[in-house]
């Protein structure tokens, strides 16, 4: 998996999502306004790996952590706020780092853009 590439496909496939460099790295923002993922390439804060920031659903941050403490951790500055970290240097496959992008969205995005993404998943 091309970490940049295949993030950035996902996260501009998603209804009015924007991408610019913020603190330096790849973040991608709803309207231009708010940040829901944020992808560390190159490591970041003591984290020598490549990483990708997430907002999560309340309380899946930790099962997610508990359950796979290789792949997913809490990120510093975001991650007492309920974001997850996803390390993306283990294998973890492109379809489960897509999953966690579009629960992101789901947290940071007006209900009306919510509506456009199930309307477009959901035929008819």
């Amino acid at each position: 998996m091309d970490p940049v590439n295949t993030i950035r496909q996902v996260c501009l496939g998603l209804p009015e999502v924007s991408e610019r460099l913020s603190h330096g790295t790849p973040t991608w923002f709803v309207r231009d306004k708010k940040c829901f993922a944020q992808l560390w390439p190159d490591g970041h804060h003591r984290n020598d790996f490549p990483h990708l920031w997430c907002a999560a659903p309340p309380g899946s941050a930790v099962e997610l952590i508990a359950a796979d403490p290789d792949v997913y951790f809490r990120p510093p500055y975001v991650g007492h706020r309920g974001w997850v970290g996803v390390r993306l240097d283990t294998g973890v496959q492109a379809d489960e780092v897509a999953e966690v992008i579009e629960d992101s969205y789901r947290i940071v995005a007006p209900k009306t853009l919510v509506a456009r993404l199930d309307a477009a998943v959901t035929p008819g």
